[in-house]
């Protein structure tokens, strides 16, 4: 899907993933706009999905999963097969699911509370997905910096 934004669009958009919380009437003040314009290109930044979703970051300790780690998932599927990707999407302890080029099929990233967990985690749920030929699993020792925000110029 190809979009085309200008300049307000892309303001917008910096300034909502700077800040999800951001009212309609902040937003209107800091573009100079009145508020009923601003939200009808939000409206129509969701629309055309260049907003996707809005979420609150919570932090990982604060909730007890305080192992990150990466595992490489070799599955033996056919190219351009997605079953393994959907069915690593719904283990809950998953954040997300690549599909990637080499010698692995994907990598996940996942967060559990402790070793033991992620080892019950690949006792119970990588193991019970067909096509799983074997797994590398990398485990994050410190974060140096984790963001999702895109650069937009």
């Amino acid at each position: 899907m190809e979009y085309k934004l200008d300049e307000i669009d892309l303001k917008i958009v910096r300034l909502m993933q700077e800040n999800a919380r951001i009212n309609n009437a902040e937003l209107a003040r800091i573009l100079g706009m009145a508020p009923s314009a601003v939200l009808e290109r939000v409206k129509k930044l969701e629309q055309k999905e260049v907003l996707i979703s809005y979420h609150a970051k919570v932090n990982p300790s604060a909730v007890n999963q305080n192992l990150l780690s990466f595992i490489f998932i070799k599955a033996n599927e056919i190219i351009g097969d997605e079953e393994t990707g959907k069915l690593l999407a719904q283990i809950p302890e998953v954040l997300e699911v690549h599909d990637i080029a080499g010698d692995d099929g994907y990598i996940i990233k996942v967060r559990t509370s402790d070793t033991i967990a992620l080892m019950n985690l690949m006792k119970r749920s990588l193991s019970s997905i067909p096509g799983i030929i074997s797994t590398r699993t990398i485990i994050v020792l410190q974060t140096v910096k984790e963001d999702n925000q895109l650069i937009i110029i």
